[in-house]
């Protein structure tokens, strides 16, 4: 069942025509629990709030499979102007990039000129650039483009997911360049990855132990509060410095553990997306989390006071397809066991 619904949400995420028209439908369907905004003064608003709470940030202004020229050139400008305002306004903060947003489907070394010029930026300011990993068919790539930008550039690291069979192999070569673990958001072959939650979560442990024992900073993005209070044990089994790692969760996810955890003492960030081009990120996070569909049934249907909007029927049609056929197999499958 997890299995169908986190597929059906997937497709929906790469569909490039629904991808197109959620830029004209705004926040209709509850994305704005997820995503903080659209533009850089509303990202700004929910940082400070957070860093008051003593909790830092990694921002992601939205974007990827750009196949134009002049549009990844305008992301770049936009990471740019990004990075100039966390440095004018003082907050505690870096960024993440894709590098499908930023030319990486046009030309491998056109995206690594637009890399270049972001990390320059970043470096006079002091501001670390994460690159996000994508779907496996842009892995490879990924890791040329890193691997390049790492001979000139030490601010700039990259995202390994657990649910790859390479992962660990990938992370020894990876021991000196700062890493965030995740478990993985595309839908992948099985000749790529575990299919299976149980192996997945595993492995996410087994190599977040690994990278705690070592030296380079590692960022551990789960919600899964079973690995989180696994890992605290371990961190304090092995007398490992709290400096040398920080828990991440995504914006709008269990509040109240990010903020325990920074309570506690522990490093913590959140991973804040905005922008125009949300809905493919908004589909993959009910993917990963399927409870939330009813929350945002309510927000795409009814106002406030519970009455029914009028909200995109592009948008109501496509999101409440894949609800439906949710719903209609989770009832199917209870009435089965």
């Amino acid at each position: 069942m997890a299995k169908v619904t986190r597929d059906f949400f997937i497709g929906l995420s790469n569909n490039r025509f629904l991808n197109t028209q959620a830029k004209k439908w705004g926040f209709s369907l509850g994305a704005d629990k997820f995503v903080a905004g659209t533009t850089v003064e509303s990202v700004m608003k929910a940082v400070k709030q957070l860093n008051r709470q003593g909790i830092s940030c990694t921002l992601d202004n939205l974007g990827e499979f750009v196949s134009d020229k002049t549009e990844a050139g305008q992301a770049k400008d936009k990471i740019i102007t990004l990075l100039d305002t966390i440095h004018r306004e003082n907050v505690d903060c870096h960024i993440t990039v894709k590098l499908t947003q930023l030319g990486l489907d046009i030309d491998q070394d056109y995206c690594i000129g637009n890399m270049k010029a972001i990390l320059n930026t970043a470096q006079q300011y002091g501001t670390f650039v994460n690159i996000d990993m994508e779907d496996y068919s842009h892995y490879e790539q990924t890791l040329e483009v890193l691997h390049a930008l790492r001979d000139h550039y030490n601010n700039v690291g990259t995202v390994i997911q657990s649910y790859l069979y390479r992962a660990e192999d990938d992370l020894a070569d990876l021991k000196d360049v700062r890493i965030r673990l995740v478990k993985g958001a595309y839908k992948e072959s099985e000749d790529v990855a575990y299919p299976d939650k149980q192996d997945i979560d595993q492995n996410f442990l087994k190599l977040a132990k690994q990278r705690l024992l070592g030296d380079t900073f590692t960022s551990i993005g789960t919600h899964d509060h079973h690995i989180i209070n696994e890992l605290k044990a371990f961190v304090q089994e092995h007398h490992i410095d709290n400096d040398t790692f920080e828990f991440q969760m995504l914006y709008g996810f269990r509040n109240d553990l990010q903020h325990k955890l920074a309570d506690e003492g522990y490093h913590f960030c959140t991973y804040i997306p905005f922008g125009d081009d949300w809905f493919g990120y908004f589909m993959r996070r009910l993917a990963e989390r399927p409870q939330n569909i009813n929350l945002v049934v309510k927000d795409m249907f009814y106002t406030e006071d519970n009455k029914l909007k009028k909200g995109p029927i592009v948008a109501g049609a496509a999101v409440a397809s894949a609800i439906a056929l949710w719903q209609i197999r989770a009832n199917r499958d209870k009435k089965g066991d």
